[in-house]
């Protein structure tokens, strides 16, 4: 299983970019492969977030649809995810509160793959990064 984190559709439907093709190319290969694929609610939010933050609303649909048309579950957020969220933000990775969640959705689902080109991953220990081609 493989998570896939929001700036994942955000490149691919975003301006040109050498994470746009890398991340493409990437995607096809786990598709084909038949890796299976999920997110959280809170990737879904954090696409939410960015697009109105920079007043690019055009562009929620298009992302929720590439993403939700990838991924094979999107994982609620639950109380134990929130709580364990807080251990892992004052944990000396300094992972952001953000990330913390995700950590803590994929700990409790067994996840130990991201994709994602956000670094900061790196910093949490038994986590694997999918990140170049």
């Amino acid at each position: 299983m493989i998570f896939i984190d929001s700036n994942i559709p955000m490149y691919l439907i975003g301006a040109p970019h050498p994470h746009k093709s890398e991340a493409q190319v990437i995607l096809e290969r786990l598709i084909a492969g038949g890796q299976r694929l999920v997110t959280d609610a809170e990737v879904l939010q954090e696409i939410l977030h960015r697009y109105v933050a920079i007043d690019r609303r055009d562009a929620i649909g298009r992302a929720f649809e590439l993403l939700l048309d990838i991924v094979d579950e999107v994982f609620p957020i639950e109380r134990t995810d929130v709580l364990r969220a807080a251990e892992i933000a004052q944990n000396r990775a300094s992972l952001s509160a953000r990330d913390s969640v995700h950590v803590a959705v994929m700990e409790r689902h067994g996840i130990r793959l991201i994709l994602t080109f956000d670094a900061d991953f790196d910093r949490w220990p038994g986590l694997k990064r999918i990140h170049q081609v």
